[in-house]
Parts: C-alpha cells; sequence; structure tokens
C-alpha cells in the first residue's frame, strides 16, 4: 500500500474513515469514539485526507451525539470501528456509509491495503456500490458547471 500525501492520478477514489485514538489502529466503538481518520483511497494510493477529534461520549444511547459524526463523514464510503450499535447502522446506511466492524487494533494500513487490493481484484457488493456511486457524483458535476454556464 502506497500511503503518501500526493494529489492522487485516478479519478476512481473513494473516502474511508477508521475509529481511532492513535491514527495507526482501529481501537474505538463508533457512537464513543474520540477521533476518527478519513483516507481518500484508490487501488494504487491511500492519503490521509483529514484527522477529527470529539469529546468525550459515553455509550449512553444519546442519538444526538451521532449527528456531528455521521455530518462528518458524509461522502465517506464506510467507517471502520470496532463495534457500533444498532441505531447507528441504521443511521449511516441511510447516508450510503457502510459500517465495518473489526478486531480490535486492527492496523489501519493493512486495512488500506486489503482495500486496496479489492479494488484492484474486483470488490465485494458494497464497495462496487460505492466506486458507482462516486462515479456517477463525478459525471453530474459537470452536468451542473454546465447548467452554471460555466466555460473552459
Amino acid at each position: 500500500m502506497a500511503c503518501d500525501t500526493k494529489e492522487f492520478t485516478m479519478t476512481d477514489n473513494i473516502q474511508v474513515a477508521f475509529a481511532t485514538t492513535d491514527m495507526k489502529q482501529v481501537n474505538q466503538h463508533f457512537g464513543s469514539s474520540k477521533s476518527f481518520a478519513i483516507y481518500t483511497v484508490n487501488e494504487e494510493q491511500a492519503i490521509l485526507k483529514e484527522v477529527a477529534q470529539f469529546e468525550n461520549l459515553a455509550q449512553d444511547g444519546n442519538e444526538d451525539k451521532l449527528v456531528e459524526k455521521l455530518d462528518l463523514l458524509q461522502g465517506c464510503a464506510a467507517v471502520y470501528c470496532q463495534a457500533v450499535g444498532g441505531s447507528a447502522i441504521r443511521q449511516l446506511l441511510a447516508r450510503e456509509i457502510q459500517p465495518i466492524k473489526v478486531s480490535e487494533n486492527s492496523d489501519i494500513s493493512e486495512l488500506l491495503s486489503a482495500l486496496q487490493s479489492e479494488l484492484r481484484n474486483g470488490p465485494t457488493a458494497w464497495l462496487a456500490k460505492a466506486v458507482q456511486r462516486q462515479k456517477k457524483e463525478d459525471d453530474s458535476r459537470f452536468d451542473d458547471m454546465a447548467a452554471e454556464g460555466w466555460r473552459e
């Protein structure tokens, strides 16, 4: 896996988030996660796009605490976490964000490598849908520019 800060050369990029406190391992429950690392990924590169931190939040069933996290993850294809509650799963899926539960302390670089391998070798159903959604969004931006009277 190539993880660097250069600009992407390919257009088939997706964004994924990891619930983490150390930026190296997935070590947080989605609802009480103190921070997320968000990467832009394609078959060849993975670039850290953003790190977002939150106040300490207990896993108390308070649904309002999820809104800020859900808003932050808008545009992400998936979020990797060590656990996620049923209500959060429903809200993530409604925003077309795939929750992915992984073992505690799963290595982020290994997960990125596996994701890139999957992109190269044929994605699973959720990933294929995410890539297709991204392509549609990319194509529609040209229609939006034309409607605004944009010229080269």
